[in-house]
């Protein structure tokens, strides 16, 4: 039971990580129709900012607004430079000019930062273990999980009870209403980039003292980013959390499970290589069961 518990934990802190990322992922479908293959690299952007002040100042408390502020801006840039002239293009030309966006900023950060990975160490305050009963729990994963739920909290509030929040939603589905109010839907636009840019920032602020901060960590996250929003809906922030959550107790508890359950029926070496593969696969098979049902995903925006 304990095994179990710790596990869901697991899955529970990796889906709140997903969720920054996915929210601002689908923020930016939703609103903009923008496929945007750079996100991972903006969660990268956050995460060296978040490493090299964290290793220059020893503070992990003035990193924070360093993750977050270098991963807003580069978005807004972005936006601005690039995303700006892609609205009226084919999704292909957005996949395409984004992914260029990918090669730039890992060029840049190794340009910057070198090649070797940066580690952080978690701050000292959050370095401990809770005593849950049952089992002790790192204090840092507990920390990252109230920071997603409460990021969450916050997002769903801003967005439904809030006039921005009610302008991102309208632009979502009536952007020439919205223009025709006088609204300046590009500053709207903008906005929404950023908002997604920083939720990005965060997540990878968070995971620098539990991964290596490296060139390329962005893209080993986005595919389950994308399933993510996928299995939610496009557009839908409550979708992203469902999803996310699923993604994050689904995968952990694959990796943790099964390796042991199919060791009970056949060899030890070939057990661990067919979990290996079943683990990996996990995630896909349950978004085309959920696609199966729900063809637009969980909660679709525009339901």
């Amino acid at each position: 039971m304990a095994l179990v518990l710790e596990q869901l934990l697991n899955g529970v802190q990796f889906g709140v990580m997903l969720f920054l990322l996915a929210a601002g992922l689908t923020l930016i479908f939703g609103v903009m129709g923008v496929i945007n293959l750079a996100h991972g690299s903006l969660y990268m952007v956050g995460a060296y900012a978040a490493a090299f002040v964290a290793q220059r100042t020893g503070s992990f408390l003035l990193a924070v607004p360093a993750g977050l502020a270098a991963a807003a801006i580069a978005g807004v840039i972005v936006e601005l430079v690039v995303v700006r002239r892609l609205y009226a293009r084919d999704h292909l030309d957005q996949v395409l000019a984004t992914f260029g966006l990918i090669l730039f900023f890992n060029q840049l950060m190794v340009l910057i930062f070198g090649r070797q990975p940066m580690f952080v160490q978690i701050p000292p305050a959050l370095s401990g273990a809770v005593d849950l009963g049952l089992f002790s729990y790192p204090v840092y994963r507990l920390c990252i999980i109230g920071v997603g739920l409460g990021t969450a909290g916050a997002l769903f509030w801003f967005i439904q009870r809030t006039r921005i929040g009610m302008l991102v939603r309208a632009g979502a589905t009536h952007r020439d209403m919205v223009q025709a109010l006088g609204i300046d839907i590009r500053v709207l636009m903008t906005f929404v980039f950023g908002l997604g840019a920083l939720l990005a920032g965060l997540a990878g602020l968070m995971a620098g003292p539990l991964l290596s901060v490296q060139v390329g960590m962005g893209e080993q996250i986005l595919i389950l980013t994308f399933v993510v929003v996928v299995i939610g809906g496009l557009g839908s922030v409550a979708g992203a959390f469902t999803g996310a959550l699923l993604v994050g107790v689904v995968d952990t508890s694959l990796r943790a499970f099964l390796p042991a359950i199919l060791r009970g029926m056949m060899n030890g070496s070939e057990a661990d290589a067919l979990a290996a593969g079943i683990s990996a696969m996990g995630v896909y098979l349950l978004m085309a069961l959920v696609l199966l049902i729900w063809p637009k995903g969980l909660f679709p925006s525009h339901a």
